[in-house]
């Protein structure tokens, strides 16, 4: 295990807990001798984490579509940002310069990353784990949309399993790291 993919908002959220989190799971990171991969902006709980992971020492990669270098305002401090052309790429990249994932807080974007690379490890595009750091309760309704997924017969058991959900950074990494 090298590097961690953290999926998060561009927006900072309504609870300061979330950046709390966010900059934590930065630290611990960071204190495993691990590398940080994430989304290359410099605002709300991805600039949080990114500055957390170097500012103990983690070697940060960001991965930014072009069309949203001012839009999420680009993160210019990083190890290394790589600038691409479209948002597929820019996920494509990120898994494959990661080890695993986890998903802070976040929106539509966030959510998008998440299940995607869900899918990718169900699919067999990769067999790297994955999971949500639950802060505050935060994920809670979308894991009870899982499992009515799999009460009703659309998502099987052993897929839902594979979503390691934990409330704390050190849990979440002990959960995914081999």
């Amino acid at each position: 295990m090298k590097r961690v993919c953290v999926f998060c908002g561009s927006a900072p959220g309504a609870r300061p807990a979330y950046r709390i989190a966010a900059q934590a799971l930065g630290a611990a990171i960071a204190e495993r001798g691990l590398g940080l991969v994430y989304g290359g902006a410099s605002v709300g709980l991805m600039g949080a984490v990114a500055d957390a992971a170097m500012a103990s020492g983690a070697q940060v990669i960001g991965v930014l579509p072009r069309g949203l270098e001012t839009r999420e305002i680009a993160h210019r401090g990083l190890t290394e940002l790589r600038v691409v052309d479209t948002l597929h790429e820019r996920k494509a990249q990120m898994t494959a310069l990661s080890d695993a994932f986890i998903a802070l807080p976040g929106g539509i974007g966030t959510l998008d990353e998440l299940f995607e690379t869900a899918t990718w490890n169900y699919l067999g595009v990769h067999a790297k784990p994955y999971g949500a750091l639950d802060v505050e309760g935060y994920w809670q309704p979308l894991l009870r949309m899982l499992d009515t997924m799999v009460e009703e017969g659309f998502l099987r058991p052993e897929t839902r399993a594979r979503l390691v959900v934990r409330t704390t950074p050190s849990a979440i990494l002990d959960a995914l790291l081999p």
